[in-house]
């Protein structure tokens, strides 16, 4: 019975979905950073995202159960569902569009349940990508630096910036990074690279996409050789005040639970945990 009263809702107008879905996803913005931060992107950057994208709400006499949302050719985005039994709904909506999927990430509940359920009915396996923890800070909690300064990455920094964005992502997916150039020159152009300068640049971080009081970092890396002395710590630590200063309330990461030493990091530096989220690949 309850199944049938859930509802569907998908929208072609990514202002008009993020009009619906803004008050749901605002309730916990920390935990929905992500989401929120995929609409300002949609709205504002249109031109990344040559494919239609998958923008659809589950609701229930009229109120939101969950928010969903794809920019193909990459995962599914869940937020956090009120009714868990809403994804079976959802699952035969996205099998009729998507037969096959990358994979899924959302909060870890949400994505457990659907990477079961997207088993169930496609017989896809899947298997943990990896486990994250979204942390949220309002106040930096100042620690000693390291030594060095934090600048922004100039067009001089386009080779490096290449070389560590794959060297990140084979590290923390263990995949190889077919967009890196592209990547380099749009946080170039976008002003949202920042290297942190022992005389030569020994780390990176960028800022992220926009929430309505927040912001999110990420792409915090740190060459083998270069760490085990502060410089990651220091560069979140200062890009955080920086953002701050600038007016965010809220400064956004996620961190990988397989790497404990991140995670005690930037609760020293004031953020705090806001919920884990999962990602799941299928194939």
């Amino acid at each position: 019975m309850m199944k049938t009263e859930m509802r569907i809702y998908k929208f072609t107008d990514a202002t008009q979905f993020y009009q619906r879905v803004k008050d749901y996803l605002l309730k916990q913005e920390a935990l929905h950073n992500l989401l929120l931060g995929m609409c300002n992107g949609l709205i504002h950057n249109p031109e990344k995202f040559p494919e239609t994208p998958y923008l659809v709400t589950v609701e229930k006499e009229d109120n939101i159960i969950g928010v969903v949302m794809r920019t193909p050719p990459q995962n599914l985005v869940l937020s956090q569902f009120q009714d868990i039994t809403a994804i079976q709904v959802l699952t035969q909506d996205i099998y009729s569009l998507f037969p096959s999927l990358p994979g899924v990430i959302a909060p870890k509940y949400e994505s457990e349940n659907f990477a079961l359920t997207w088993y169930s009915l496609t017989n896809q396996t899947y298997q943990l990508k990896v486990a994250l923890r979204a942390f949220k800070l309002e106040k930096v909690q100042q620690i000693p630096s390291a030594r060095g300064y934090l600048r922004q990455a100039v067009q001089e920094d386009k080779e490096l910036l290449v070389r560590w964005y794959q060297d990140f992502y084979l590290e923390a997916l263990n995949e190889t990074a077919l967009n890196a150039e592209e990547w380099a020159k749009w946080v170039l152009q976008e002003g949202r690279a920042y290297l942190w300068q022992d005389e030569i640049p020994v780390s990176i971080v960028c800022s992220g996409n926009l929430t309505p009081n927040g912001i999110r970092i990420n792409m915090v890396y740190t060459p083998p050789e270069y760490r085990r002395r502060g410089y990651a710590s220091a560069a979140v630590m200062n890009l955080s005040q920086s953002l701050l200063n600038q007016g965010h309330q809220f400064c956004f990461l996620f961190t990988d639970l397989a790497n404990p030493t991140a995670n005690h990091i930037y609760q020293d530096i004031g953020y705090q945990s806001v919920g884990d989220w999962h990602q799941y690949s299928f194939g």
